[in-house]
């Protein structure tokens, strides 16, 4: 079962996960208010649709004033993304970004383990670098150093991983994923944006992951 990125950030920060200030909307009405309570006019609109590729699909757009805002929230609201409606964005405050990671735990079927992926080139291409430049992905060895060098940042990394390992394993889940895992200009570590998809098969043992189910009309 897969959830929304809003949805997933907010169990993000309930296990300690940094996450930028975020609000959801459904109208560029509610948009543009949202932008104004957060006290900034550069702001991130996102789709809120189950599945990937929003950003290349045009669902994702950085804005820096009002006038912008209402009009990209009108156009996303307006599009569909493989298919799938888009009824909700998501207004996040625009940080200032100095590097992406890319950061994960799933299972590997072959070993019948939980793995955690880790890579220094994050991002919207990751697929991409997966298949070009596999060496750049780091698989089985959970080593922050392997990322940050110095020992501050290191250690922020480490308490991710193991807040994302309580998740991933606390909810039963099959992907935890933080895609870009920003590294801001004033050197902290936040999740900008976020996926978890649940194992069906546990779900009678989380009603609380259950009423988070947002089902298309096919699913329905």
């Amino acid at each position: 079962m897969k959830i929304h990125e809003y949805q997933a950030k907010e169990i993000f920060s309930k296990y300690g996960i940094p996450v930028e200030r975020h609000t959801l909307c459904r109208t560029a009405a509610g948009a543009v208010a949202a932008s104004k309570r957060m006290g900034s006019d550069r702001v991130v609109i996102k789709a809120q649709v189950l599945t990937g590729g929003r950003g290349k699909a045009g669902g994702v757009k950085l804005v820096d004033n009002t006038e912008d805002t209402y009009q990209e929230a009108k156009n996303i609201l307006g599009m569909s993304i493989k298919g799938l409606p888009v009824n909700q964005i998501l207004v996040s405050e625009a940080v200032d970004i100095a590097a992406e990671y890319y950061v994960s735990f799933t299972i590997d079927r072959n070993t019948r383990s939980v793995i955690l992926m880790m890579s220094a080139s994050g991002g919207m291409d990751i697929e991409e670098v997966a298949r070009q430049s596999p060496e750049k992905i780091i698989r089985y060895a959970i080593d922050p150093f392997s990322l940050f060098p110095h020992i501050e940042q290191a250690g922020r990394m480490a308490a991710i991983l193991q807040a994302l390992y309580k998740i991933f394993m606390e909810n039963d889940a099959s992907l935890v994923e933080v895609n870009p895992l920003a590294l801001t200009a004033k050197g902290i570590l936040m999740a900008i944006d976020a996926k978890i998809v649940f194992d069906d098969n546990a779900l009678y043992r989380h009603p609380d992951v259950l009423s988070l189910f947002d089902p298309t009309e096919e699913e329905k």
